[in-house]
């Protein structure tokens, strides 16, 4: 038989209020509450109060008949006590509430407008300008402080990173730069041959690697390859806490991770550029001597008459300003990473598209500059 629950009103004037006897459970037989809600209030009623004292038992009936009273009473401005129900229904009621709230929220965070986005977005974007500028600026007083002699960090730990941003990285340099090379020379084969000038495809390779190409590939190579690995050491020495011990024993952490990293990339990039001329070169060659059955001793002569000492200092100067941007970019990210395993990624993937996208811009300044001074 199923258990019987019932619903007692006592009305004082403009003061209701309502008793739940017996078992209101989902099991128990009671009668629509709907009409009975609307019956009660009227437009005399000012406060709802409960007195649970003949409550036998209670399940998640009560707890939304109780929430319904109380959405109704808010919607009319009565004022709703909530003393007399049992503290478990009080708690329901308010997580509850908590959840919709929160749904309400979400669904007001969809909605936000495109201005108020767009002021998000620029705030943010200053917001991380800033802090480039002020990493930038302490990298510097670090490195003046090591040409001074009073850096605190491990010359043995720099020569390290300059291995691996060096020797370790000429394989994957040789091949970008072989078949960019390749690129270059077919590309060039296919419009020079029309004009009876295929020798002038050694011209075309050798400054487009001098002047760009080598300094370009070898930042963008050492951007996904380097830079991802400075943000991922870093970001797990900040998930772990290794920074804030560095901190805590008075040794700057600018001084002992980043400045080792950003020597090592700026010393070392310049140098893997100069690499990456040679390779192309070598790339460019095998085109015009299988391809275009030019002579190895006019490939080298034109070569040689093509490219001045102003072509390749020119791209190695930009393959510094990259390896400046490549170690700064990675070591930014990491040093600003999160707490987690998945702030650590973040940052990684951050560090990348930050190198490249500045990769990029330095280049197109750079140029329009040397287009300026006449080099």
């Amino acid at each position: 038989m199923a258990a019987q629950a019932a619903l007692v009103r006592a009305r004082d004037g403009a003061r209701l209020v309502l008793h739940p006897e017996g078992a209101w459970t989902l099991a128990a037989t009671l009668a629509p509450l709907p009409p009975l809600l609307d019956e009660l209030f009227d437009a005399e009623l000012r406060q709802v109060r409960f007195d649970c004292s003949a409550l036998a038992a209670w399940d998640s009936r009560l707890v939304v008949f109780a929430r319904e009273v109380a959405q109704r009473c808010a919607a009319r401005g009565v004022a709703f006590d909530a003393d007399g129900l049992p503290d478990g229904v009080v708690r329901l009621i308010a997580l509850a509430d908590g959840a919709a709230g929160r749904r309400d929220g979400a669904g007001h965070l969809a909605e936000r407008g495109f201005l108020r986005e767009l002021g998000e977005q620029a705030i943010a974007f200053l917001r991380s300008a800033g802090e480039l500028i002020e990493f930038t600026g302490a990298a510097t007083v670090a490195l003046v402080n090591m040409l001074r002699g009073r850096a605190r960090f491990r010359y043995r730990d720099m020569f390290r990173v300059m291995q691996d941003v060096g020797a370790e990285a000429l394989p994957i340099v040789s091949l970008i730069s072989v078949l960019v090379g390749l690129i270059l020379a077919y590309i060039g084969a296919l419009q020079l041959s029309q004009f009876g000038a295929s020798e002038y495809v050694a011209n075309l390779v050798a400054i487009a690697m001098a002047r760009e190409m080598a300094a370009m590939m070898t930042g963008i190579i050492m951007a996904g390859r380097t830079g991802a690995a400075f943000a991922a050491q870093l970001g797990t020495m900040t998930a772990n806490e290794e920074i804030d011990a560095l901190r805590t024993a008075a040794i700057p952490p600018i001084e002992f991770l980043v400045l080792p990293r950003i020597v090592a990339l700026v010393l070392m990039l310049p140098l893997l550029a100069v690499y990456a001329n040679l390779m192309g070169i070598f790339g460019g060659a095998l085109v015009g001597l299988t391809y275009l059955d030019i002579d190895p001793l006019q490939y080298v002569t034109q070569t040689r008459e093509a490219v001045t000492l102003t072509d390749f200092g020119t791209g190695l100067f930009k393959a510094a300003v990259y390896g400046v941007i490549v170690a700064v970019s990675g070591c930014l990210r990491g040093m600003q990473c999160g707490r987690s395993a998945a702030a650590v990624g973040e940052a990684t993937t951050s560090a990348v598209v930050t190198g490249i996208v500045f990769i990029v811009v330095a280049s197109a300044t750079l140029t329009i500059v040397y287009q300026v001074l006449g080099l």
